[in-house]
């Protein structure tokens, strides 16, 4: 092939050459406030991968020098210095171990001039000074080709391991905030890390090799390091404050490490998620503006009111709860006549108090939410709310879980009012405030104050 300059090609590689490189309920007596002293979120519904298993080491395309597989930087740098090869964008090749090993073989059976562009560098320079290096890109399209088919072979893997774990009901852990073990499936544990300690890294569906991501993120806090910016502290109670006090209760972003943990990140070749989400994210451009007849209704996956039961829509959840737990919302809203933000104070009073495993019906508190929702279905206390003055309180309009969909689904329309509220004419007054001691004697509200006092 044609000789070209080295011209922002292999920039990463460059620099390597350069040398750079509950029991029995018990009434609360201790518990005297009634507080929740950080973030809170529900699990979601609809987590990512590892490298496979492979060979204990990676050979170099020409010489017999081996590199251990977890030391592909030292193999690539030896490369370069040693045989004057660059790989063009080699962290979008799937496998690694296979793409080397193919062209090892083939590199015996054609010269490398067959295949790869030649880069002359220093090309200003005395010939003697000059020197040639070899890309090998996907713009061959036997690369192109080579690179396709590992992303296949590497996707099938994932998928394959994704499913197993999805099977798999012998996991044994326990969570890396609170201690506590589980068994069975690797998603009670994500959700409950998510639910009880606001450390949400995704959902169980789009997460594999979740072992080993659990395992990089322990490692990272017995090492005193926090996951989110990565700063190290002196012991664990200080790093414990601080993830909880900054909200650093949730990995990097920018640390590529975890790339490979998540599903999507192997779903098309060349293209990280942040691409993919970004394509997903865009609007179509060849409907008409009006066109909604392909229009999707999707799920909302809201939680129950007492347990971790999930539902695609809101009239199942309701349902789900009035069958199972004997709480019928839609009921408690008509014959209460609640509005909307009455609804979304009951709903985050309800979460408070199971949350902190309290039986909102006789005030009794138990050891765990399994021990609360027993004896709230055995003694039907789901549906005994206490006087309204209770829950009716300014303190409920903020969320108890940071992505409550419940509460996006509470709805307000005029056909969910009773007839008194809608016959009520309710006068909406605005008065200048530019002169504020005059209003304070003149304010229509002093005057229906003092006409409301004459009439009692």
């Amino acid at each position: 092939m044609a000789a070209t300059e080295a011209q922002g090609l292999g920039a990463d590689q460059w620099e390597n050459a350069a040398g750079v490189h509950g029991g029995i309920g018990s009434t609360d007596h201790e518990d005297s406030e009634d507080c929740i002293l950080e973030p809170l979120s529900l699990p979601e519904s609809p987590g990512g991968p590892t490298a496979l298993a492979g060979p204990p080491s990676v050979p170099c395309i020409f010489c017999e020098e081996h590199f251990p597989v977890a030391e592909q930087d030292k193999l690539l740098k030896h490369m370069i210095i040693e045989h004057k090869i660059v790989i063009a964008d080699v962290k979008l090749v799937a496998d690694f171990q296979r793409y080397i090993l193919y062209w090892r073989k083939r590199f015996t059976e054609q010269p490398i001039t067959d295949f790869c562009s030649v880069i002359r560098i220093n090309s200003t320079a005395p010939f003697e000074e000059q020197d040639n290096y070899f890309l090998l890109c996907d713009v061959l399209p036997e690369d192109r080709v080579l690179r396709e088919e590992l992303q296949k072979q590497k996707l099938k893997e994932i998928l394959d391991q994704q499913q197993r774990e999805r099977n798999d009901t012998s996991f044994h852990g326990a969570c890396m905030f609170c201690a506590e073990e589980f068994r069975g499936n690797r998603s009670v544990l994500l959700n409950h890390m998510a639910r009880e300690h606001a450390f949400n890294i995704g959902l169980p569906d789009n997460i594999v090799n979740c072992a080993e991501f659990l395992r990089t993120l322990q490692k990272k806090l017995d090492n005193l390091q926090c996951l989110y910016c990565e700063k190290t502290f002196r012991d664990k109670n200080t790093l414990k404050d601080h993830m909880r006090k900054k909200q650093h209760r949730r990995i990097n972003p920018k640390n590529r490490d975890y790339d490979r943990f998540y599903v999507i990140n192997y779903l098309e070749l060349g293209k990280s998620w942040e691409e993919v989400q970004l394509e997903d994210d865009g609007e179509p451009l060849d409907l008409p503006e009006d066109d909604w007849s392909d229009w999707q209704e999707y799920p909302v996956c809201a939680v129950c009111l007492f347990c971790e039961k999930q539902e695609e829509t809101i009239d199942q959840l309701y349902v789900h709860m009035k069958d199972t737990h004997g709480f019928d919302l839609l009921r408690i809203k008509s014959e209460l006549g609640l509005n909307f933000y009455q609804q979304v104070k009951l709903v985050n009073f309800i979460r408070r108090q199971v949350h902190q495993c309290r039986c909102y019906g006789c005030h009794v508190k138990f050891r765990s939410k399994t021990e609360l929702r027993t004896h709230m279905e055995e003694a039907k206390h789901a549906s005994l709310l206490p006087d309204r003055k209770t829950w009716d309180q300014l303190e409920y309009y903020f969320p108890t879980y940071e992505n409550d969909t419940l509460l996006c689904t509470l709805s307000d329309s005029e056909g969910d009012l009773t007839t008194q509220e809608r016959n009520e004419d309710v006068p909406v007054i605005s008065e200048d405030t530019s002169k504020l001691r005059a209003l304070k004697r003149s304010s229509v509200l002093n005057q229906l104050l003092h006409q409301e006092c004459l009439e009692n």
